[in-house]
């Protein structure tokens, strides 16, 4: 799939802004600006005061927890769904993770005193980021289980589901390597685990690009934790599909 012109992008795909009302809309889209993102663009990194945020559109951005020795592992992905840099309207202005582009695309960035100041101000903008907020929660801590008790299969379906459902198509540009290095880890498992997903016709693969054939199969494969996320952000986040 060609990636979207800037013509083509609106602010209304991302599913935060198109829950706001005509009234907010009009005081936040002002200040909204296009921006590009490539793959493995680093968007903030821990512990940097946050000037800005960001709403995806046709990209997503990975939350990694970055240790003293330099690993890291993914501990949420955002897509259109949702927004980076939630510490601006949670009061810490920074935060321990750092925010890298997964898969390219268009966001649109807002500096960070205007969310502010719309969230203090307007309680339809404070409820709609406070319910993503929880829904990102859960999957941090889905992540963090799955990670302890599932094995590299299941995650890397739960991983691969996840991105699907924040992005709108069915593939997805990735080496196995940063996959790895997502998932927290080794190389080789992601090869083995994505080796018997390709040979089960689930999907295909090739010098970094996944296409999924079978999602349904992908959904059985994965462990519960997908399912939970997903029931949890359609609960907290039910609204109309984005225009």
């Amino acid at each position: 799939m060609l990636p979207r012109t800037s013509q083509t992008v609106t602010p209304t795909i991302n599913r935060l802004l198109y829950q706001l009302t005509p009234e907010a809309q009009d005081r936040i889209f002002p200040h909204l600006r296009q921006v590009y993102m490539q793959l493995g663009d680093v968007i903030y990194e821990a512990g940097e005061e946050l000037d800005y945020v960001y709403f995806p559109v046709d990209n997503i951005i990975s939350l990694l927890y970055v240790m003293s020795d330099g690993g890291s592992a993914e501990i949420a992905v955002v897509g259109f769904e949702g927004v980076v840099g939630i510490a601006v309207f949670m009061g810490g202005e920074s935060t321990p993770s750092r925010a890298v582009t997964q898969s390219a695309g268009w966001a649109y960035r807002l500096p960070a005193r205007e969310l502010k100041d719309e969230f203090n101000q307007h309680p339809g903008m404070r409820m709609i980021m406070l319910r993503y907020t929880q829904a990102l929660i859960t999957q941090m801590s889905q992540t963090a289980v799955c990670n302890r008790h599932h094995t590299i299969e299941q995650q890397l379906c739960r991983w691969l589901l996840l991105s699907l459902d924040r992005l709108p198509t069915n593939q997805l540009s990735m080496t196995q390597e940063l996959i790895a290095n997502m998932l927290g880890v080794r190389r080789e498992g992601v090869t083995e685990a994505a080796g018997k997903l390709q040979k089960k016709g689930v999907i295909e693969y090739s010098r970094g690009h996944i296409a999924v054939l079978d999602r349904e199969m992908l959904e059985r494969l994965s462990c519960e934790c997908y399912a939970e996320v997903k029931r949890e952000t359609d609960r907290l986040q039910s609204y109309p599909e984005p225009l």
